[in-house]
């Protein structure tokens, strides 16, 4: 393993094109069409899409890519700070924003009824249901995270990059099963956290990743072999400071989507009593009220419009009825 020099010109010039970055950048690169591609579908039917949630969603693809192929990804042998940097793009930076960018609501509004259906299944699926269990999250977040910075794993996969690659697509994966429930506005079907839990969750979550940044930064010998001692602390020194923002900035969209929601409950318990006296409740209405115990207002936004139409593709996959229905 060659040794990077860190200059302005390895920072510019220095990206992989090995197979592994390669499949990664065709895989971004499919990913942004899709949802672009989704997007303009949804304009042509008259529903207007979010420009907030699409820049996030291509932001978060950004950072995929500059975590595997830019040179953050090639510098990362040669210094510890670097592969912080890495880690953070694919476990913060890329999972956050892909779940503002609420790709799963984006597919339920524009994608065929089939699909629709298939895709509302895996959701509301056992395997699923498990796989998104706080308990398997928080092992796939903290756990794996502590347990590859605090034992030789570290120094065997930079060693290994196959190794090393498989390693940060479960870094990519723990970070969405994690932020996803926590800052997204996706339909989540199991394990629903109150917002004041999603607080509570990232305050201790902030300890335990202080703890790594502090063990790392106190450490007498370097994490890896191929890294300095010096390396090392800026490392765990670069953790520690970006996570305490990171915990920062996590609090703004929860409190948002917080402060709506109350929003949304109180105006649909004002129109409660004027709909029930009208007696004009549609029939999606009905059954969205009989599993929820409330319907939301009818002629709300996007959101209200997402709600419909999952009520009515689930409803329809659950008793099996093969109604027309206008793509």
């Amino acid at each position: 393993m060659s040794r990077e020099a860190f200059t302005l010109h390895n920072v510019l010039t220095r990206w992989d094109f090995g197979p592994f970055a390669i499949c990664v950048l065709v895989l971004v690169l499919l990913a942004a069409e899709w949802y672009l591609h989704a997007e303009w579908s949804l304009a042509l039917r008259g529903r207007r899409w979010s420009s907030g949630r699409r820049f996030a969603f291509l932001l978060g693809l950004l950072a995929i890519e500059l975590a595997i192929q830019s040179p953050v990804a090639t510098l990362a042998g040669s210094y510890f700070q670097a592969h912080i940097v890495q880690h953070l793009l694919l476990m913060v930076a890329a999972p956050v924003c892909l779940a503002l960018g609420a790709p799963s609501t984006l597919l339920l509004q524009t994608a065929r009824r089939r699909t629709k259906t298939r895709w509302l299944r895996v959701l509301r699926s056992t395997p699923f249901a498990v796989l998104t269990h706080p308990v398997t999250v928080w092992f796939a977040y903290f756990g794996v995270m502590i347990v590859f910075f605090l034992t030789p794993l570290i120094n065997v996969a930079m060693w290994h990059m196959d190794l090393m690659d498989f390693m940060n697509l479960t870094f990519l994966l723990g970070g969405a099963l994690f932020w996803w429930p926590m800052v997204g506005v996706d339909p989540a079907f199991h394990w629903k956290m109150p917002y004041g839990v999603r607080m509570l969750t990232l305050l201790i979550g902030t300890g335990l990743e202080a703890f790594l940044g502090i063990a790392l930064l106190s450490d007498s010998k370097p994490v890896a072999s191929m890294y300095t001692l010096a390396s090392t602390h800026a490392g765990g020194a670069l953790l520690w400071v970006s996570i305490e923002l990171v915990t920062l900035g996590a609090f703004v969209p929860i409190y948002i989507q917080w402060g709506r929601s109350e929003q949304r409950l109180a105006a649909q318990a004002d129109a409660r009593p004027r709909r029930s006296a009208a007696g004009a409740v549609s029939l999606w209405e009905a059954e969205w009220t009989r599993r929820r115990g409330a319907a939301p207002l009818q002629g709300a936004q996007v959101e209200a419009e997402i709600e419909s139409d999952l009520a009515r593709v689930y409803t329809e996959s659950l008793d099996g009825r093969d109604s027309p229905r206008r793509e």
